[in-house]
């Protein structure tokens, strides 16, 4: 499987992409901006975006926003920021910095049954 990780801080892409490993993922596509992440989703479709709220520059709500126009594709937001994210995206998980790598694992696989459940309706839609 592969995932897109959007977060402008190194070492948080790295344990972000430690715990994804520990779910099954396989390749990574990290962004720092905006930009970044839909070029990356539009070269590789991602099975899972985690994303940060604020980069720089831009903001990871925006490229979620962008790149989410098709099938349903798994979101989590892992972010010092959970209003914007509570009342621009509330379709989405979220998960609060900082964060232990159980729980990240335990909302992925939440987010990827949900993933599941939405692209069997949208595709018999």
């Amino acid at each position: 499987m592969h995932a897109l990780i959007i977060e402008d801080q190194t070492l948080i892409a790295m344990l972000v992409e430690d715990s994804l490993r520990r779910c099954g993922f396989t390749s990574f596509d990290f962004a720092i901006s905006k930009d970044d992440a839909v070029r990356s989703a539009q070269a590789r479709c991602p099975d899972l975006i985690t994303a940060d709220v604020e980069l720089d520059p831009g903001s990871g709500i925006d490229a979620v926003d962008q790149i989410c126009v098709g099938p349903p594709i798994p979101v989590v937001f892992v972010t010092g920021s959970p209003l914007e994210v509570s009342e621009r995206m509330p379709q989405h998980l979220m998960l609060l910095k900082p964060f232990e790598s159980d729980d990240l694992i335990a909302i992925v696989k939440i987010a990827l049954a949900r993933a599941d459940n939405a692209r069997q309706n949208w595709h018999t839609n």
